[in-house]
């Protein structure tokens, strides 16, 4: 092996590791998203216990930061699913791409509407959070976590094409069907959505907050 071979190798070894490796950390992150999200009546039930209002100011701007920068992290750590050279190449979790679309129309929903005093924008970003989670875990963890555990699924029920289907591709070269459509469909649905927010800013600029609708 020459010396170019060998860089390339470890380059896109490396890469493959990297990224295969933030797919394993991110169901942690969609964890911690659910708990800061759904947190919230018990924040406000213990700020109601604070005398002092300077605290009790303190102690919600740091819970309302950890909690949208844990979305706005997850997002961004899910664009990777976006990509098919790593989405196809690599057998990501089949319907990741949905996930991080559904988790995208969560933050647009707090952008355009307050998700905190607002009830029904709350229950509505609650039901795309939970959605886009398991989305997005179940495959991680049947899928690209259970691909060296086929011979133990057909032992129990044969259960072995699991992985094949909660996956993009064996990472062998056998591309799911379903795997080209979902990714389409994702970016297309992606696409749509930021264009429909940029309009919708560009319609109101100059308008009075007050006179602005959802």
């Amino acid at each position: 092996m020459t010396a170019d071979e060998l860089a390339n190798a470890l380059t896109s070894g490396g890469a493959g590791w990297l990224v295969l490796s933030v797919a394993a950390i991110l169901p942690i992150l969609w964890a911690f998203t659910l708990v800061m999200h759904f947190a919230r009546p018990y924040i406000i039930r213990f700020l109601g216990t604070l005398t002092l209002r300077f605290g009790g100011d303190v102690w919600w701007l740091s819970y309302v930061l950890i909690r949208d920068a844990l979305m706005v992290i997850t997002f961004a750590l899910s664009m990777i699913f976006l990509m098919p050279n790593l989405y196809i190449g690599l057998g990501l979790p089949i319907t990741a791409p949905i996930a991080t679309v559904i988790l995208a129309w969560a933050l647009v929903v707090k952008l355009i509407r307050d998700s905190d005093d607002d009830p029904a924008a709350f229950r509505l970003v609650s039901i795309l959070l939970v959605v886009a989670s398991i989305l997005y875990i179940v495959p991680q963890i049947y899928g690209l976590e259970a691909a060296d555990q086929v011979d133990s699924l057909n032992a129990i029920a044969n259960l072995g094409w699991i992985p094949g289907a909660l996956s993009a591709s064996d990472g062998a070269g056998t591309i799911n069907d379903l795997a080209w459509p979902i990714l389409n469909l994702s970016l297309l649905l992606l696409a749509l959505t930021g264009t429909a927010l940029f309009a919708r800013f560009l319609v109101r600029i100059g308008r009075p907050e007050a006179e602005e609708e959802w």
